[in-house]
This record gives structure tokens, sequence and C-alpha cells, in this order.
């Protein structure tokens, strides 16, 4: 698969959505997610991200302004044991819970589909890091419409052993604005992730559209201590 520049990408697109990001630093010692959240109206544009005890949750930026918490306000990041789950919505918990009672990440979301957001039926973008005795895999997930057909749940997961130093993969929701909002087509994408997270949370939050981006976190995890360095921008703030 071609490697293309994350950065021009996202220039490139008006409106992914929300976006989930995989990888290994290009030294090797950190194991690297990001996620962002977009949005086209007041409700989904009034959203800040925050740290919670296992991760990062959403709320609203300003209370008086949230018309509808519904696909809006969850935990896009928990962490379970060595485990860390990044997701689009509150499948977060579906699969913290699962995993929890020895299900797999893949059978956790068996139990969900796409969002219920007619006409759009937004898809379920969902990753996962097991970080642990030095060693690194990852795997990533999509739960989508049949091409705008809700009679239909297409569920892909992607996994990756041993993940190439300096390699992510890079999965978002929607393919561009649009009425209804098409659907992300096609496997993740493979993308360069660099050693610095100063860096990659700077270029990536320059790289989002400055009308609709909301928030962004990124996370380094070393991968011999398993000690987890995050930083969260958010454009509008409580």
């Amino acid at each position: 698969m071609k490697q293309l520049d994350i950065y021009e990408e996202l220039k490139g697109n008006s409106y992914p959505g929300r976006g989930i990001v995989i990888g290994k630093s290009e030294d090797g010692k950190s194991a690297v997610t990001a996620y962002f959240i977009m949005g086209r109206s007041v409700n989904s544009r009034n959203r800040v991200f925050t740290e919670t005890e296992d991760g990062i949750k959403t709320e609203a930026a300003d209370p008086s302004k949230l018309s509808d918490p519904h696909l809006i306000i969850y935990s896009p990041v928990r962490v379970l044991g060595n485990k860390t789950i990044v997701t689009n919505g509150d499948q977060t918990d579906t699969i913290y819970e699962l995993m929890d009672k020895q299900q797999t990440f893949e059978q956790s979301l068996r139990t969900r589909e796409y969002e219920d957001d007619k006409p759009n039926f937004t898809p379920r973008i969902s990753g996962i890091m097991h970080v642990g005795d030095g060693k690194y895999n990852y795997a990533m997930s999509i739960l989508k419409s049949a091409d705008g057909n809700p009679d239909c749940v297409e569920r892909f997961t992607f996994t990756y052993s041993n993940p190439l130093n300096g390699v992510g993969h890079f999965i978002h929701t929607y393919m561009g604005d649009g009425s209804p909002l098409p659907s992300f087509e096609g496997e993740p994408k493979k993308v360069a992730i660099p050693n610095d997270i100063d860096e990659f949370t700077a270029k990536l939050w320059e790289a989002l559209n400055e009308d609709n981006k909301v928030s962004l976190f990124v996370r380094f995890i070393d991968i011999e201590t398993g000690k987890a360095v995050s930083k969260i921008v958010n454009k509008y703030s409580k």
C-alpha cells in the first residue's frame, strides 16, 4: 500500500468527520494514537475533550448550548490493563466492558452497528492498542451501512502485528462533505508517524479544516515501560 502524507490528506478533505490514527513512532520506541472530532452544527461544535481517570471524554463547551447529547457525548479513549481503546462513540464502553469479560475486540463490536443518524448512518470506527512486555500490536475496525443502505451492516477488522517503525494507519468517518455524508471506503490508510508528540499534534491540528475542527487528542506510549504522554487541543474552551 502506498504511504500517504496524513497532513496533506487532511488538508484535502474539509470534512473527514472523526478520525483515528494508530501506529509506531519512527524510532520504534512509542505506540502512537491520535483521535480528532469535527463538527458542522452548533451542537457538534460545542465540545471539548477533558481528561478522565482512564482516558478522555467529550463535554459541552457551553452546557447551555447543548441541544442533544446523543452521539456527541461519550468517552473516546479508555484504558483497560495494557489495552488502550480509541473510538468515535459509546462503543468505547462496549469494548471495555465486554473485553473485561474476556471477549475479543471483534466479538465486542459484533453487538454494535453504525450510528442511528439517518440519512448519514455514520460509521463506527474503533481501534485497540496492546502494549505489554516490550511488545506492541493494534487493530482497527469499521462498522458501516452498505453504501448508505441501512438494511445491511458491514463489519471490517484490520489487525497489525509487530507494527513497522514510523508506520501508522488512519481511518475516518467520511470521504468528504456532502448530504448525506459519504461514508469512509476501503481499508485504513497507511501514513507516517514521527517521533515527537509536539510535532505530530501541531501538524495534525494545523492540517484540520479551520472552520470544522473541534478537538484533538494525541498519545505516545513507551513500549518498554508503558508510560504514556498525552496532548489535548480544544478549539473551544469551557
